[in-house]
């Protein structure tokens, strides 16, 4: 089924000038620029009783405006009973602590069994706002942190923000060989020319900015933190691997197993046998869509980076080496 809404007002003095589809923005700042636009284009809007379908058109100031729209529900999408970590819910937002091996929202190959799935079992009422409510994406095997929305307002604003980068998530990962220092890679990243499942850094892609630090040294990997001011598919792997510093576990962007030199049984066994990238959302901040509030949530690491990181550590006091 669909939410049928309408909306009338009135085009502000102030407003004089302004295109149609900026003064419905600014009047109903709950609803996408995207939505707007195709409201108008769709015939949904009246200006003075007439139905304009021209996005661009000006605005000369006391108006009267008029959208019967509606907003269709995420139907063809199924409720299942899979468990969901719930780390904080109110009315308007619930953030997840996302385990590996999850796929976020059904796509090809993947058409249930997902996050979106659970959510709407979870919450009947994500039916009614898209993409039951996901701002944004984990990749399948990544570990941690996702902010939910549980209403179209809340899911704007949240993705306002996202876009105008006023939400931190930061992460933790386990890189391939010895980094000196951070940085930040500002990258732009676009499809592989020829892997069409793969991201990487091309000139022509979009822009991609990221932070990152390192927290501590083995003898030949490196755990670090990572800030995203941008979320493109894959980029945190994709960046560190043009760092020639591919994360562990990642066989798609080059982290095969490098033992280093001398490698415990042990160790060269939990290398081969790590089989996702050592990726994980630790840490989520934002200011609340409704209320205005700093949150702030954390997620410890999971058992296989903390086990990993445990060998490691083993690894490079069994070999005496000095910290940097």
């Amino acid at each position: 089924m669909a939410q049928q809404i309408e909306l009338t007002n009135t085009v502000k003095d102030s407003q004089l000038g302004l295109r149609l589809d900026q003064v419905i923005a600014e009047l109903y700042p709950d609803y996408s620029r995207s939505r707007i636009k195709e409201w108008i284009l769709n015939g949904m809007v009246s200006v003075d009783g007439e139905v304009v379908k021209k996005p661009r058109s000006k605005m000369m100031g006391g108006e009267a405006l008029q959208v019967i729209a509606e907003i269709e529900d995420e139907v063809r999408w199924i409720a299942q009973d899979i468990p969901l970590d719930i780390v904080y819910e109110d009315e308007h937002i619930l953030v997840i602590n996302k385990p590996r091996d999850f796929v976020v929202h059904p796509g090809a190959g993947t058409p249930d069994g997902t996050v979106l799935n659970a959510l709407l079992h979870h919450c009947p009422e994500l039916a009614e706002v898209p993409r039951a409510g996901i701002v944004h994406r984990l990749d399948k095997d990544t570990t941690g942190l996702m902010v939910v929305a549980k209403t179209i307002q809340a899911q704007t604003r949240l993705v306002r923000a996202l876009q105008k980068r006023k939400i931190t998530r930061e992460y933790e990962a386990i890189a391939m060989g010895k980094m000196t220092g951070g940085g930040v890679v500002e990258k732009p990243i676009g499809r592989h020319a020829t892997k069409r499942t793969c991201m990487a850094v091309h000139e022509l892609g979009k822009p991609a900015i990221t932070h990152y630090r390192v927290a501590e040294h083995f003898r030949e990997h490196t755990r670090i933190v990572l800030r995203l001011e941008t979320g493109r598919t894959h980029q945190i792997r994709v960046h560190m691997s043009y760092l020639a510093h591919p994360l562990v576990g990642d066989a798609t962007y080059g982290g095969r197993p490098r033992p280093p030199r001398n490698a415990s049984d042990e160790l060269v066994q939990a290398l081969r046998a790590f089989d996702r990238q050592a990726l994980h959302a630790r840490m989520l901040r934002l200011d609340h869509p409704i209320t205005g509030e700093l949150m702030e949530w954390h997620a410890p690491l999971p058992v296989d980076m903390v086990a990993m990181i445990n060998i490691l550590r083993k690894d490079k006091e069994e070999h005496h080496e000095d910290e940097y």
